[in-house]
């Protein structure tokens, strides 16, 4: 339960005074462009999430693929292929109204992550998708992004998580299956339908 009184932080001066002074490994490792450092992370990663925000307020979605599959345009610019999901286009709905989205870029086993700003257009380019194509199904849409800043990411918060230790992975058996927490999660929704539905999505499949 919060306290009527709760205490809240309104202004940075009063924020910074909770916190030591940045470093300059901090402060001034933004770059507004993709080096080879950038470059090597993004060609080993298989896996990132992308942050946006519309009208109806900020969004967060997973996205992986094969290693590289942010591919590299050239020092600012990125496509990130959309393949298969749910349909929902929240990221690009909010892309339309705000262009300006966030990525963090993982490796697994590694701590250190990649933090991408900038903006996002949404392109059907065949051209530009083409070099896309997994099992031979190339996407029809993708985002372009524009690099504002890119940077490394420390590894505390893997460290402190020991977030890639197998001794700490989650035992599904701990969680309901998907297709029942959804049934419970959707007014009106069926266990029964939720695995109808689950069907009609892996027949839709991967690519």
């Amino acid at each position: 339960m919060i306290p009527a009184d709760v205490s809240l932080i309104n202004d940075e001066a009063s924020l910074r005074q909770h916190y030591k002074q940045p470093m300059s490994r901090a402060t001034d490792k933004v770059l507004n462009h993709l080096d080879v450092h950038c470059r090597a992370i993004l060609a080993l990663s298989p896996f990132c999430v992308i942050s946006s925000q519309g009208d109806d307020g900020a969004d967060i979605s997973p996205r992986g693929d094969p290693p590289g599959f942010l591919k590299v345009l050239d020092d600012q610019r990125l496509l990130l292929p959309d393949r298969i999901g749910n349909n929902r286009l929240d990221t690009f709905e909010n892309i339309l109204v705000n262009p300006m989205i966030g990525l963090l870029v993982l490796m697994p086993g590694v701590d250190e992550t990649l933090r991408i700003n900038g903006s996002a257009k949404i392109t059907d380019d065949k051209r530009l998708l083409a070099e896309s194509s997994v099992r031979g199904k190339a996407p029809s849409v993708g985002l372009l992004i524009t690099v504002r800043a890119a940077f490394l990411h420390c590894p505390k918060a893997f460290a402190r998580s020991n977030f890639w230790d197998r001794d700490n992975h989650v035992n599904r058996g701990k969680l309901p299956s998907y297709t029942v927490m959804l049934a419970d999660h959707v007014a009106g929704l069926s266990v029964e339908e939720s695995e109808r539905q689950a069907r009609v999505m892996a027949e839709r499949g991967l690519y």
